[in-house]
C-alpha cells in the first residue's frame, strides 16, 4: 500500500465517527499532489444534498482529529465538498444506488472506435458494468473504465 493510500485509509477511519454523528455519507477521500501542492479532498453526501455548513462541520471536526494525530507531515490544503451532480461511481454502493440512472463512461482505450459512452446503468459486478442505450446493452470491463459517473442530462 502506497503512502498516499495509507493516508486516505487513515483519514477515512478518522472521518467515520464524525460522519456517523452527523448522518453524512463518505463518498470519497483523495490525497493528491497538483502543481506542487498536496490536497486532502473529502467528498460527503447526505439525503437532500450537502450545504456549505455541512462541509464546515466536517472540515472543523476533521481538522481537530488530524491535529491530534498529525499523520501528514507535508503542507496540504483540506477541502470538504459535495461530490456534485456528476459524481463518480467508485464503490459498489455507488453503483447500486445508480442502477436505472444515466451514466457516462470514459474508457482508457477506444472500443468500437469510441472512448465515451452514455446510457442507463443496468447492472454491475466486480468485473463488468452493463449499460443500455439506443444501441442496446453494452458491457464494459471495469478495468478498462477510466471513469464512470452520473450523467447530467439537460
Amino acid at each position: 500500500m502506497s503512502f498516499k493510500e495509507q493516508i486516505e485509509k487513515l483519514i477515512e477511519q478518522m472521518l467515520d465517527p464524525i460522519l456517523q454523528q452527523n448522518n453524512y455519507e463518505l463518498v470519497d477521500v483523495e490525497y493528491v499532489k497538483e502543481a506542487g501542492t498536496w490536497y486532502l479532498r473529502i467528498y460527503i453526501d447526505k439525503e437532500g444534498g450537502v450545504t456549505v455548513d455541512d462541509c464546515e462541520v466536517v472540515s472543523r471536526a476533521l481538522d481537530v482529529e488530524i491535529d491530534k494525530k498529525d499523520p501528514i507531515k507535508d503542507p496540504y490544503i483540506l477541502e470538504v465538498s459535495s461530490p456534485g451532480l456528476s459524481r463518480p461511481l467508485k464503490k459498489d454502493k455507488d453503483f447500486t444506488r445508480s442502477i436505472g440512472k444515466a451514466v457516462e463512461i470514459k474508457l482508457y482505450k477506444a472500443a468500437k472506435n469510441e472512448k465515451e459512452f452514455v446510457g442507463t446503468l443496468k447492472s454491475f459486478d466486480s468485473d463488468q458494468v452493463v449499460i443500455s442505450n439506443e444501441e442496446g446493452n453494452m458491457t464494459f470491463n471495469r478495468k478498462d473504465i477510466a471513469i464512470i459517473r452520473l450523467a447530467v442530462i439537460f
